[in-house]
C-alpha cells in the first residue's frame, strides 16, 4: 500500500468534457444511465453507494493496464507510462473501497450486488476496451466526473448534519497521511480529490487516442 499525499486544493472540481463525436456520446449515455440506476437504488446512502461503485471503479485501471501491457509485448513498444498510471488508479480505487467498508458496513444484499456488478462490468469493460480504448477511457472520465458530484453531495450531507461526521478509519489515516484526529469529512475530501485526478487522466488518455491526435504524434 503506497501512502497518498494530502489533498491538493489546486485540482479543479467543476469540469465536464463535452461530447464531440459518437465515441464520446456512447460513453456519456452509458454514464447517465448508470447514474440514474445508482440514484434510484442508493438515494442519499452515499457510504453504501461508494462501496458498490468503488468496486466497479477499480476494474478499468486493471483491465486497461493488462491490455496495454500485452500490446506492448506483442509490438515491442514502450507504454509511455500508461501501465503504471492505470495500475496506480486501480490500487487507489481499491483503497477507496476498503475505506468505505470500514465506514458503512455493507449488508448481504449490497455484498451480493458487488459480486454481480463487478462480474458484469469487468466483462463489459474488457470488450469495450478491445473494441475502442478511446471510448473506454472517455467512459471512465465521465464516471469520475459523476464520482466528484457524488462525493460533493456526500460532503453536503455531512456538513448539514444529516450524516454523522465520524472518526476517519485508521486505514484512511495511514493511506492519505491524515492527522490522527481526521474525520469522515477529511476522508471524503481526499477521495474526491483522487477522483478528480482520475477524471483528468482518463479524459487526457481519450484525447491522445483520437485519430487526429494519433496522426500528429506519428508526424512529430
Amino acid at each position: 500500500m503506497t501512502p497518498r499525499l494530502p489533498v491538493d486544493p489546486a485540482i479543479p472540481l467543476d469540469i465536464h468534457q463535452p461530447a464531440r463525436d459518437w465515441s464520446d456520446h456512447v460513453a456519456l449515455g452509458i454514464t447517465r444511465g448508470l447514474r440514474l440506476l445508482a440514484d434510484t437504488f442508493f438515494a442519499k446512502r452515499y457510504g453504501n453507494r461508494a462501496i458498490v461503485l468503488e468496486t466497479v471503479a477499480a476494474v478499468p485501471g486493471m483491465v486497461g493496464a493488462a491490455l496495454i501491457h500485452l500490446r506492448c509485448l506483442r509490438w515491442m513498444r514502450d507504454d509511455e507510462g500508461w501501465i503504471r498510471t492505470l495500475m496506480d488508479e486501480a490500487e487507489n480505487e481499491r483503497m477507496h473501497l476498503m475505506t468505505f467498508i470500514a465506514v458503512a458496513r455493507p449488508n448481504w444484499l449490497e455484498r451480493s450486488l458487488v459480486l454481480v456488478a463487478q462480474a458484469f462490468f469487468f466483462t463489459f469493460f474488457l470488450l469495450l476496451y478491445i473494441v475502442s480504448a478511446r471510448t473506454a477511457h472517455r467512459l471512465v472520465g465521465y464516471f469520475e466526473e459523476q464520482a466528484v458530484v457524488s462525493y460533493t453531495q456526500y460532503l453536503e450531507e455531512i456538513d448539514s448534519g444529516r450524516v454523522e461526521n465520524v472518526a476517519a478509519p485508521q486505514i484512511a489515516i495511514a493511506y492519505w497521511r491524515l492527522p490522527a484526529s481526521a474525520r469522515l469529512r477529511d476522508v471524503v475530501l481526499a477521495v474526491r480529490n483522487d477522483e478528480a485526478g482520475h477524471r483528468d487522466v482518463n479524459h487526457g488518455f481519450a484525447e491522445q487516442l483520437r485519430p487526429a491526435a494519433a496522426q500528429r504524434i506519428q508526424r512529430a
